[in-house]
This record gives structure tokens, sequence and C-alpha cells, in this order.
């Protein structure tokens, strides 16, 4: 996307700053097809290196958000509910109202080489993609490798986005130094339910072209296999083709990861399919009557099936004695104890 010559008009709110937790706010729109409807709200962020909530059951302890809302528009994502955080509406306003924090990269410098600091790993994408379409516009994301590369800290990314490579060059000085993970999220390789339930992603065969540009770079790249959709994207033939297409790729593994709705994500999914396949309510219903996560013997069925074809096709399933250096970050467990299901960005 070209971003010269745009026209663009902004506004300061100074009533949204306590909201967003920033001194001051910017909201910015852009006269452009691709962007038209998208407000932006820059804020000046008060802090970047956010601690995660029970972090003892996860995989990691700090993660880095330089975006809130997403332009990617998958309805299924979890994330929605945090938009109500504030005061934003979780379904059309999340993906049409984006929050980002311009000052992302400077402000992580500083807290990196805070005393405090202990060097722990930091993980992006968990919450919305950092690799989103107005990465392509603000640019935060190679200030915050850099930053990372720098001081030897070690990371991972998790993107459904393409623009990742234009940052392959930072992100081969980080792995020379530190562990950089990368994983880049294909649940499916079905183009009319990718047009539907993730409508603002590149296509599956373009992000599967990501994972083969950084392996052939020598970044190892695993694929979270996510969503898997029930009765739309877990047909036998569907799961195979998926593999299929990701063993191809030259991924280092495949991790499938079953739909789950929590609130705010589910009432927009559920909205969706009432519109696009009625039929299908009533049996979703049934499978997610106990809450966000389908029954564990779903999960399992799905989980087998796929690693047994993963097997076939010669990749296997992330696990934790793999190397560490280009390993891709591991997924982020749900909140429920003994869940089988993990979530996905």
């Amino acid at each position: 996307m070209r971003w010269e010559n745009l026209t663009e008009s902004a506004e300061h709110s100074r009533a949204d700053a306590t909201l967003f937790g920033a001194d001051a706010v910017v909201s910015r729109t852009f006269d452009t097809p691709e962007f038209r409807g998208i407000t932006f709200h820059e804020i000046r962020a008060r802090s970047i290196l956010n601690r995660v909530p029970g972090a003892s059951r996860m995989p990691f302890e700090w993660t880095v958000n330089p975006y809130r809302g997403c332009s990617h528009a998958c309805v299924y994502c979890f994330a929605r509910k945090t938009h109500s955080y504030l005061d934003l509406d979780t379904g059309i306003g999340f993906d049409t109202q984006i929050v980002v924090k311009v000052n992302a990269p400077e402000l992580l410098r500083r807290q990196l080489g805070s005393r405090r600091w202990q060097g722990e790993h930091v993980a992006m994408g968990t919450n919305v993609d950092c690799y989103q379409r107005a990465e392509g516009r603000y640019r935060l994301m190679p200030g915050i490798i850099a930053a990372l590369r720098d001081h030897a800290n070690p990371f991972s990314v998790l993107t459904k986005g393409t623009l990742i490579l234009r940052d392959l060059d930072l992100l081969k000085q980080a792995a020379e130094v530190t562990d950089v993970g990368i994983s880049v999220s294909v649940g499916f390789t079905d183009h009319e339910l990718w047009r539907t339930v993730e409508p603002g992603t590149p296509p599956p065969e373009r992000r599967l072209d990501v994972v083969r540009t950084l392996t052939e770079h020598g970044i190892g790249c695993g694929v979270l296999m996510a969503p898997v959709i029930p009765f739309l994207g877990d047909h036998p033939a569907q799961l195979r083709s998926t593999v299929r297409a990701i063993a191809a790729s030259g991924a280092t593994s495949v991790t499938p990861l079953v739909l789950h709705l929590r609130p705010g994500a589910r009432e927009w999914f559920m909205s969706w399919l009432g519109r696009h396949h009625p039929h299908l309510v009533r049996r979703y219903e049934r499978l997610y009557a106990e809450g966000a996560y389908a029954p564990k013997w779903y999960q399992r069925r799905i989980t087998g099936q796929v690693h047994e074809l993963a097997r076939e096709y010669g990749i296997g399933p992330a696990r934790p004695g793999m190397p560490r250096r280009t390993r891709e970050p591991e997924p982020v467990p749900g909140p429920q104890p003994g869940a089988t299901q993990l979530t996905l960005m």
C-alpha cells in the first residue's frame, strides 16, 4: 500500500485520554478505499511492557501490544472484549477504531534499559496483530524489534500479516544475539471461509509464503492452525488440504487450535453465524453449551487428526524440546483450569 499524498483529517480529543491510558489522543482518518471508515486514535502510552495476568499458567509473562483493535476483522477474535474497557464497541468498533501507541518503540527501549527489567521473554501478537495494515503507515515494529535486538532480549511474534517480511533483516539480526520465535496463523485454506471470517487478512496462501520465505532465510517458523472452525473447517478433506499446504511451506511445526468463543467474541461470531449459516446456530449452542471452549472430546479428535496428518507429511506438533533460537512461540493457555483448548491471536 502507498501512503503518500493521502487526504487525512485529525482532531484532538482530551476527553478520551484517561480511558486510553495516555496523556492525549489524536483521532485521525484517511481518505483512501483501504481505510475508509476506520479511525486511528494516536496516543502516547504511559507503559508498553504488560505483565500477563495469571502468568504462572502461561508460557510467557510479558507482552508488547503496540495496537488495540484490529482491521483484520476476524469475526471470532477473542480480543474483542478488550475494546469494551475503552468504552468502544466490541463488534464493528473493534474492526474500525484502532488505538495506535505511537511512542511504543522509544518507550520499550527505555523500559528494557531499566535496572528492574530482568530480560524476560516478550511475546507480541497475543492480543491483536502487530502486523495489521496500519503498521504499514505507523512503522512501530522496526523500532520495537531493534530495541529488543539491542538489549539481546528474547521475543516471539505471532501474526496473520505478511508485512513481517519488511522486517526480515531486523529479525535475522535479532536471531544472532537472542532467541527469536515466529509463528504464522493459518487455520484453513478454504477461500470461501477465509473471505467471510477473516475479511481483512491476507489470503492463507500468502501467509504460507511468509513461512516459506522466513524458512529460506534461516528463521524457523511454525504454524498455528487456528482456528479450526467446527462444521465449517473441520471436514477431514479440509484438514488434509490445510496440513498439506502447511507442510509444503516448510513450517517447523503445526499446532491445531479449535475455535473458542469468549464473551465479546461469542456474540459477534454467533451473529455472523446466524446470517451466513443459520442452520448451524443450534449445533453451536449445543457444542459450546458449557462455555467458551468446545468439549475436550472434540478438541482431542481434531488434534489427533491434525497430528496424524502432520506425521504423514513430515512435520510435527510444537513440543517443549524444540531448539530455542528459531522456535515458534507456544500458544497461550486458556483461563480454564485443566482445559485442553489453547487460545490464539
